[in-house]
């Protein structure tokens, strides 16, 4: 039976504009926001954070990565496009091929479809904000002689973000690859836009970390604001109905400090004070996995 890797993330609270400097036709740079209820909140596309996974793989192993980004030409470059012998994508020779997958859309010689394409074996759902978004706006300038559009605004947000990542290592061309995918969690930095003038950060504060059978996350949205801190009481909730399976769960971060861990602690999650230490165990357990595997 395939064992499949989720983990839910929630970052530190802090100021976030991660606005790409869209606008709504005038000079103020809006967020992206959803409705729940009689509330909006702010969210960051599941494309801006692969962004910053690549982002992540190009800076530690640019050799095994496919399209790389070239800061001071602003554009992104394929190495595949480079051999014309070889095929432009390659999810064996390359990581984030096989991680999130390519099409490569074109006509053959008789002109029938002869389109690549694969999968992306890593999912990133949307992150969305913890807190609801009251239309908090800061205000700037260009430097020197004003003009009619020298004044600009920008819709800033106070709160914390949450999302999840899905895998299923044996679906990757190297499952050694999901290790890489856990240590990216704790280091990824440029998520969204407008870091010229914002830096958030979207590392984890807290981290729920499930290695299972179970082919649903189960732990999506498990956060939730509890006063000026964060719990997890969903989640305690689908253990205690015993619809996962706490064994299966490594929890690490702020939330380790919170009344929530002696809840999780007494239904025996493991609980780590640290995010990168609870990394750490998972990619233990994602190797003990992968040694049961082929020893059968």
């Amino acid at each position: 039976m395939s064992k499949h890797l989720f983990a839910t993330i929630v970052t530190p609270t802090a100021i976030a504009a991660n606005n790409r400097g869209e606008g709504d036709g005038s000079t103020l740079s809006t967020l992206q926001k959803i409705t729940f209820g009689n509330d909006q909140y702010s969210t960051v596309s599941a494309e801006a954070i692969r962004w910053a996974f690549r982002e992540y793989l190009q800076n530690v192993t640019e050799s095994e990565v496919n399209r790389t980004f070239d800061p001071d030409e602003d554009k992104y470059n394929l190495k595949g496009e480079k051999d014309k012998k070889g095929a432009t994508f390659d999810s064996q020779k390359y990581i984030d091929d096989d991680l999130f997958g390519y099409m490569d859309a074109k006509k053959g010689a008789d002109n029938e479809n002869d389109t690549k394409k694969r999968r992306g074996v890593l999912e990133v759902s949307r992150a969305i904000s913890l807190d609801p978004y009251w239309g908090d706006i800061a205000f700037g300038s260009t430097g020197g002689q004003k003009g009619k559009t020298s004044i600009h605004s920008t819709e800033v947000h106070r709160t914390a973000y949450q999302y999840t990542i899905a895998l299923t290592p044996e679906s990757l061309k190297k499952q050694e690859r999901a290790a890489l995918v856990l240590d990216a969690i704790s280091a990824i930095r440029h998520v969204g836009g407008n870091h010229s003038r914002f830096l958030y950060e979207f590392r984890p504060e807290s981290i729920v970390i499930r290695l299972t059978d179970d082919p649903s996350p189960w732990i999506m949205n498990c956060f939730q604001r509890s006063g000026d801190t964060v719990g997890c009481s969903e989640l305690i909730c689908l253990i205690n109905a015993k619809d996962i399976d706490p064994s299966e769960l490594i929890v690490g971060g702020k939330i380790s400090k919170t009344p929530y861990a002696e809840s999780l602690k007494q239904a025996n999650v493991k609980v780590c004070d640290g995010v990168k230490e609870a990394i750490q165990i998972a990619k233990q357990r994602l190797a003990q996995t992968k040694k049961e595997a082929t020893s059968l």
